[in-house]
């Protein structure tokens, strides 16, 4: 008001002028609505989209690389390392999907509801007018709120929204774990992917490097998590026509939007553009796996098949090994091409089709 004053040269009073039509309780809401729709419009989903897109284009060149599957941390039949990565992906992709779902609420402004969300001293149209000056300002799909006393009274679009940031940090969580272990060795551990060196990892031990990318994310995802719960107790207190929590709302999931965002390129640049696989491994590992025994069901039969995997086991000996010793060619079960065929770890991987 009193640089207005000065540039107009008469005055301006900061609540008659300056602060016509508006309340703390529409204009503090609204700066939460107007910057978090911004930080996931023009930080989160870029980031995820640079994230889903990096993976994608390296999972492209992986098609042939044949590994094991794994559940419950134990051996399971053969997938290809572009199939493991293009879940990766599409985990991220549908984190953009449910992003996007919450911005139609998150952009609406509760700007115009004044006290209490009547409008009361406020022209006609002024919610209306305002979210169009700020949309045509930041380019951002802001709305007047449809219900200017929910939009004060409670704040579940944010709370919403902190809900999927979390949902997204939960899959970064994933992909992060299931990068290093598969990074993990280079000698005792599973050593099926090479991380880039980014660097030293031990102060005593010469040569050792860690997955500081991986473990850095699982760090962000635990304050995501921490901020999601802060967020929904805040949310839960709205009392009455008012919300008063606003700062630990907004403290939370601006910092959730800008932890995702940075860790996402991060792990893009550093991590995803130069992993490298280790091919021969994966191999090795696949068709090692007791598992590959799982397309002799339909000619051996479910309990047989499961002896042969014991057997192999015990004996350390291949599957194709113990169905000959055990003669289940020379009786005709299956022919030599069907059991090569049956074990093939590709077509495995590519659901024996």
């Amino acid at each position: 008001a009193t640089l207005a004053s000065r540039t107009l040269g008469r005055d301006v009073h900061p609540n008659d002028h300056v602060n016509a039509s508006q309340s703390s309780n529409d204009t503090f809401p609204t700066t939460i609505h107007v910057a978090a729709t911004e930080s996931v419009v023009a930080q989160v989903i870029p980031a995820l989209e640079h994230l889903a897109g990096t993976i994608e284009r390296r999972a492209g060149e992986w098609g042939e690389v044949v590994k094991s599957g794994r559940t419950h941390l134990m051996d399971a039949v053969p997938i290809t390392l572009a199939q493991e990565a293009g879940a990766w992906a599409a985990q991220l992709r549908y984190g953009v999907q449910r992003l996007t779902s919450t911005l139609p609420r998150l952009a609406e402004l509760p700007i115009g509801g004044t006290a209490v969300g009547s409008g009361l001293n406020t022209p006609d149209g002024f919610g209306a007018a305002v979210a169009a000056e700020l949309a045509q300002r930041t380019g951002l799909p802001l709305t007047e709120a449809r219900d200017h006393f929910e939009a004060q009274a409670s704040q579940d679009s944010v709370v919403e929204t902190s809900g999927q940031l979390r949902t997204v940090a939960v899959s970064l969580a994933k992909i992060a774990n299931d990068v290093r272990w598969l990074g993990s060795g280079p000698r005792t551990g599973l050593g099926e992917l090479a991380l880039p060196d980014l660097q030293p990892g031990s102060s005593i031990m010469p040569g050792k490097v860690n997955p500081v990318i991986c473990e850095a994310t699982l760090q962000v995802v635990a304050q995501v998590i921490g901020n999601d719960a802060a967020v929904a107790f805040a949310g839960s207190r709205g009392d009455f026509q008012l919300n008063v929590n606003l700062p630990v709302i907004a403290r939370n999931v601006l910092e959730s939007a800008r932890l995702i965002s940075a860790v996402s390129n991060v792990l893009a640049d550093k991590v995803f553009d130069g992993v490298r696989p280790n091919v021969e491994r994966m191999r090795e590992f696949a068709e090692s796996s007791p598992s590959i025994v799982t397309p002799l069901n339909k000619y051996l039969g479910y309990e047989e098949a499961a002896s042969i995997a014991k057997q192999s086991l015990k004996e350390r000996k291949t599957i194709r090994e113990v169905v000959l010793e055990r003669g289940h060619v020379d009786a005709g079960k299956l022919t030599l091409e069907q059991l090569d065929s049956a074990l093939d770890v590709l077509h495995m991987a590519r659901g024996g089709r």
